[in-house]
């Protein structure tokens, strides 16, 4: 039994919808694959985010239409297509396929569309060798905790350098102080010749 025209409209409105979340579509030929390999593949590829639609190029069409940024997409929309819609973790989505490719060795990779961008497979090749999404946030974090530690080590050393700049000042202020006890003894002592000598020529 076909499709009814309503249930056309709806599967071309949730395609839109779908891919108004994506940035980046693959178009792979999954002909031959069994349902539960459908499903494992879609297992998958959860993880990072993405999701598999498997439906005719017609509706495909249909749905990007309208859409300049996937326009590029009808040039891959041939032949038995599951599109493979990716949010944002390009790389993951790109591995787990890979790895399902190798498994079931039943599927092709047309290509995909990035930003408007029509790409070849070794363009998405390129793309699932870029570091996932979670190795980007752990070498991230790995840096911001580099950069505390030595911030931290910053501070550490304050204390310290500023102890021995007080230090520093202490004994100049210390060495002056001397200095002027020194010069203030020499005086008295010139007073006291002073006051002797005159002591002295009054009783002559």
């Amino acid at each position: 039994m076909g499709r009814t025209l309503e249930n056309k409209k709806e599967i071309v409105a949730d395609l839109k919808e779908t891919l108004s979340q994506s940035t980046l579509a693959l178009v792979i030929d999954y002909q031959g694959l069994t349902v539960s390999e459908i499903t494992d593949l879609r297992r998958r590829l959860r993880p990072s985010g993405t999701v598999c639609k498997v439906t005719k190029n017609t509706l495909m069409g249909i749905a990007i239409k309208d859409d300049e940024k996937w326009q590029p997409l009808s040039e891959l929309l041939n032949g038995s297509s599951a599109f493979l819609l990716v949010k944002e973790d390009f790389s993951s989505a790109i591995k787990a396929y890979q790895e399902f490719q190798k498994v079931s060795k039943k599927t092709e990779l047309r290509g995909g569309v990035l930003e408007g961008r029509l790409l070849k497979e070794p363009d998405v090749k390129v793309l699932g060798d870029l570091p996932s999404k979670e190795q980007l946030i752990a070498q991230i974090a790995g840096a911001i905790n580099a950069l505390a530690t030595k911030i931290a080590v910053g501070i550490n050393e304050v204390p310290g350098s500023l102890a021995r700049a007080l230090q520093a000042v202490s004994e100049q202020e210390q060495s002056g102080g001397s200095t002027e006890s020194a010069a203030v003894a020499d005086s008295s002592t010139e007073a006291e010749a002073v006051a002797d000598s005159s002591t002295e020529s009054a009783a002559e």
